[in-house]
């Protein structure tokens, strides 16, 4: 098991709330380290010419010191004696400059195209700096909640206690949707609609609640699937997949008045990660009893509750970070908790675990580059750390500090360019890991025109 919620006395949190708004921007003063002001210019010394400067600095300055001690007869010696020696510069200690570029004897054009070099792709630059710190207080420090997404429409949503914030990243307005009671409450998860516009709001008392974000009204109430708290929660189009930590997994068709419409039964603790298939196919699960469950849409019964396609026990601690590889579908990653610290990836085809990396810290989310061959997670015990790795050779590009606790929540811009990360050290960070996509979208060719369009008719 991983570390459950962080309490907090009333007295302190009232405190928090007075001192410190929701999603406010944070300004620091960046101060430089005290090696970096230790910064000294070592000259090349063998582009120099030590006898010229030992004679400039000894005889050759005399002249100028003592002008009365000259002779014209010395004076056109000594400026022939320079001419000479070529030693009419006025520099004493300079740089030589670059010596010729070299002639190649053999012509390039006697090789063919195939033979000449390829220009070498260029570095992508990774900031390892936050972009931007927004204040997150009376954030929930639990491992299995689910309290960050970034929706279609380029709003982010966060759950801080028993409210949920809205930040509108075009703009970076800020709006409360919903304060909800002390009895409901705290908030346990949040999930944006494909809409980018309807919102689903888990709680503590199992239930769920929809909301139009655009004009902040309750649509409904999801009651009688859960009989405990709901901390993960999934779309795929209009179906709203909820877990619980009575171990049920329940598929909502929102549209109907009774939407509950599959129920899948495997997990026997909380279950803290839900994900679909870009397919809308497949259903990855993750609790907290170690277990990850892939479950097929297709097999999905009404009346009983349906079999697991693979029931995965790899892991060694709780499964909550999960994550679908955007071009290849049937490609799953999986995080394990603070008992595991693994990443595995499998094929969900089969069942087979590809491969197994221990990070060296407990995972909390996993997120892929859209735009390349790429995986994000996140941290806690002991490095509350961001991770990017190449894959599939999972090789580390950077390590993204600044939390000073665990890095519990992730979530990506529409754009797959901005990472957002919430910890518990109640800040949100924004991070440009992922970068500017490098395909250049094309024109596409215009359409051939049909002869005689431009005729109403023929005669």
């Amino acid at each position: 098991m991983d570390a459950g919620s962080y309490s907090c006395s009333s007295s302190t949190r009232s405190v928090k709330t007075r001192s410190r708004c929701p999603l406010q921007e944070q300004h620091f003063i960046q101060r430089k380290k005290s090696q970096e002001n230790l910064d000294r210019f070592i000259p090349n010394r063998s582009a120099m010419d030590f006898d010229y400067a030992h004679y400039m600095l000894t005889e050759g300055a005399k002249g100028k010191e003592n002008p009365a001690l000259n002779s014209p007869s010395k004076d056109a010696y000594r400026k022939q004696l320079a001419e000479s020696l070529n030693m009419n510069r006025t520099r004493i200690l300079a740089f030589k400059n670059k010596p010729p570029t070299p002639v190649d004897l053999i012509p390039h054009e006697n090789f063919s195209t195939h033979h000449q070099d390829k220009q070498a792709k260029p570095k992508r630059y990774i900031p390892q700096n936050s972009e931007r710190t927004l204040d997150a207080p009376d954030l929930v420090d639990d491992y299995y909640l689910n309290l960050l997404d970034w929706g279609s429409a380029n709003v982010l949503a966060i759950a801080l206690g028993n409210t949920v914030y809205l930040w509108d990243a075009s703009n970076g307005s800020t709006s409360e949707l919903v304060t909800v009671d002390d009895e409901c409450g705290p908030i346990t998860s949040v999930s944006w609609a494909p809409d980018g516009r309807h919102i689903a709001v888990g709680l503590n008392n199992s239930e769920v609640e929809l909301w139009d974000s655009t004009s902040n009204r309750k649509l409904r109430s999801l009651r009688g699937g859960h009989r405990q708290r709901v901390g993960a929660l999934a779309w795929n189009n209009h179906i709203l997949t909820t877990g619980g930590m009575d171990g049920r997994i329940v598929n909502n068709d929102v549209r109907i008045r009774s939407p509950i419409v599959e129920t899948y039964r495997g997990h026997e603790q909380e279950v803290c990660g839900l994900k679909w298939s870009p397919s809308g196919q497949q259903l990855a699960s993750g609790g907290n009893d170690n277990l990850l469950y892939v479950w097929d849409r297709s097999s999905a019964s009404s009346n009983s509750a349906t079999q697991w396609l693979h029931r995965l026990e790899d892991h060694t601690s709780a499964v909550k970070a999960l994550a679908w590889c955007p071009f290849q579908g049937n490609l799953l990653a999986s995080g394990g908790g603070s008992g595991d610290r693994c990443i595995k990836f499998w094929n969900t085809h089969t069942g087979a675990c590809l491969n197994s990396v221990d990070t060296g810290s407990q995972v909390c989310s996993l997120l892929w580059n859209k735009n390349e061959r790429e995986l994000l997670s996140s941290h806690g015990f002991t490095h509350n750390q961001l991770t990017l790795w190449k894959y599939p050779s999972m090789v580390k590009m950077a390590e993204l500090t600044g939390h000073t606790s665990r890095v519990l929540y992730m979530a990506q811009s529409p754009d797959g360019c901005t990472v957002a990360s919430a910890a518990a050290d109640e800040t949100l960070r924004f991070w440009n890991v992922f970068g500017a996509p490098e395909a250049v979208t094309k024109a596409a060719p215009k359409a051939r025109a049909e002869p005689f369009s431009h005729l109403n008719r023929i005669r």
